[in-house]
């Protein structure tokens, strides 16, 4: 996941990182590793629910207050959790932001 609070620069800046950005997938796409993969709408545009008391409650805004935001997902096959890092390392928006990395969990 990509942790997300604007792109630093000016749109040609923007427009390179994004340019990159498609590079960077089509990498994965090309290695055969890419499964999934999408960007998110901004943050403004989320709706958090939860059930209390049997009662659906909804809020505006992600569940989380916080500046940063995610930006978009990518599941990728890896040998291991070094690759993975090695993989979202390579990411042009790791330069300026963070991304997390971990496994799906596994099925009961």
């Amino acid at each position: 996941m990509m942790s997300v609070d604007g792109i630093p620069g000016t749109a040609e800046v923007q427009r390179s990182i994004v340019d990159d950005g498609e590079r960077w997938v089509s990498q994965l796409q090309d290695r055969g590793i890419a499964v999934y993969g999408h960007a998110l709408a901004h943050a403004d545009t989320a709706t958090t629910v939860r059930v209390r008391d049997g009662q659906t409650l909804l809020s505006d805004g992600p569940f989380a207050e916080t500046k940063e935001f995610i930006g978009g997902f990518q599941i990728i096959e890896c040998g291991d959790m070094d690759e993975a890092v090695r993989i979202a390392s390579d990411h042009p928006l790791a330069r300026f932001h963070r991304i997390e990395v971990r496994p799906l969990a596994e099925s009961a």
